[in-house]
């Protein structure tokens, strides 16, 4: 019989170390304000505004913790030495470059933290966690060994959750997490299609794959997941991304399509071959038919929807049913985006409203609202089962929000990443937070 369930949506919490050091290749908006001065402080008081909504709406709405940054554990492992402040004076004056990537606060996008399968989905009817290697990017490479202990921590009752190692961390394997992978369903608490949508084959050459930039996703990886997670044929579809889509920018797919329950929301140079993603999902999507929402090239060109981030929104059931798409404030500053918008709503398909949310610290680093969270699916009995303490509400709101107006800067360069006061802040404010969490000791300053 079905159980009951709900999807909830865990916003990355952002760091104290948010800055723009555009060590992204592929992602536009991060190559295009490197070395703005950022403000740590209205990021993640932009985030967290962000979380109280939806939690005021009735969405289930949890926290992941920001990491440990600048990282010195690894900066020990790439040759510098002495105590902490030398290491940073050191790698500042020898490297800059590595010092901005081990200081990136790049871990405030959770799509990439971890792909996640349902219950209803899995061969063992447990929700499995994989933390993304994230071996595309030396800045987040370094994450996926703190997301995993967060995650543990989080859904800790091997009864209901189970939690795999990242996959290894070479180019053949490249895995980026749900930010490359959408489930579809009739009802969360059913058996849904899991469609892992990838940018390469890794081990055939001759395959079509983008000239311009790299494809982060493989096939390989996609299906080493799908294996460890108890997919059957049934429960997983594998889509490649158009590679041209890839070369205008689209380095993750939820960058140009995004979907929840039985509705996908993409862009027509999504997929390479459209036509089969569609057939693939319907045949296995069981109760329901497939609602394919697609916005041509004539409507919104591919520059304007990596711009706006259009499809980097949130894709939301609302408790009447309809779905809300919860877009950044740029889609309103694009006026192809902002016609369409409307006529999305107008022409009273499965999307009924859209909600604007400033996100304007993350847009600026190529991270809009979906960006911003990993998606879990859950039924009654595991959101029992959970930690509890990480998930939104009015009290934690106010704490979290006196927590960042006491810790968090306003104003951060490249130049203030080798200030061992920063290194101090932030570990005094993420020793603080996991209490205030109760989280334990994640981070490996407190091991």
């Amino acid at each position: 019989m079905t159980q009951h369930a709900t999807e909830a949506n865990f916003d990355g919490l952002v760091g104290p170390t948010h800055n723009y050091a555009g060590l992204s290749w592929g992602n536009v908006a991060s190559k295009s304000n490197v070395s703005a001065v950022s403000n740590p402080k209205e990021a993640a008081l932009q985030g967290l505004a962000k979380m109280k909504a939806l939690a005021g709406r009735g969405f289930v709405q949890g926290i992941l913790p920001p990491h440990e940054r600048p990282h010195i554990p690894t900066l020990r492992k790439l040759g510098f030495t002495g105590s902490d402040g030398e290491i940073l004076s050191q790698a500042a004056k020898e490297n800059p470059v590595i010092l901005a990537a081990v200081s990136s606060a790049s871990c405030m996008w959770t799509a990439n933290a971890a792909t996640v399968s349902p219950s209803a989905d899995t061969h063992d009817h447990r929700v499995h966690f994989t933390p993304a290697n994230l071996g595309a990017k030396f800045h987040r490479s370094i994450e996926h060994e703190v997301t995993g202990r967060a995650l543990k921590s989080m859904f800790s009752d091997e009864a209901y959750f189970a939690h795999h190692p990242a996959l290894p961390s070479i180019s053949q394997f490249g895995d980026e997490g749900a930010a490359n992978h959408t489930r579809l369903c009739c009802a969360y608490g059913d058996p849904g299609v899991e469609l892992f949508v990838y940018g390469q084959q890794a081990f055939d050459e001759s395959a079509p794959a983008p000239k311009r930039f790299p494809a982060r996703q493989t096939l390989e990886a996609s299906r080493a997941i799908a294996r460890l997670h108890g997919l059957s044929d049934a429960r997983a579809v594998f889509a490649q991304q158009n590679p041209d889509a890839i070369d205008a920018g689209v380095f993750h797919n939820d960058v140009i399509a995004v979907g929840n329950g039985n509705v996908l929301f993409y862009h027509d140079m999504a997929f390479l071959d459209e036509a089969q993603v569609l057939a693939d999902v319907q045949a296995r999507l069981k109760g329901a038919e497939l609602q394919a929402v697609k916005v041509s090239s004539d409507e919104v060109p591919l520059a304007d929807a990596v711009s706006s981030y259009l499809f980097n929104s949130q894709l939301l059931t609302q408790k009447d049913g309809s779905m809300l798409l919860a877009v950044p404030g740029e889609c309103r500053e694009i006026e192809s985006v902002s016609r369409y918008l409307d006529k999305l709503v107008a022409q009273g398909g499965p999307i009924k409203a859209v909600e604007v949310f400033d996100v304007k610290q993350s847009m600026r680093n190529g991270g809009g609202p979906a960006c911003l969270r990993l998606r879990v699916v859950l039924t009654d009995d595991e959101l029992k089962a959970m930690h509890d303490g990480v998930l939104m509400n009015d009290a934690l709101y106010e704490r979290l929000t006196t927590w960042v107006e006491g810790h968090y800067r306003d104003e951060l360069s490249q130049d203030d990443l080798a200030d061992p006061m920063l290194l101090d802040e932030c570990r005094h404010a993420l020793d603080e937070l996991t209490g205030i969490l109760g989280l334990g000791s994640i981070y490996d300053f407190q091991r």
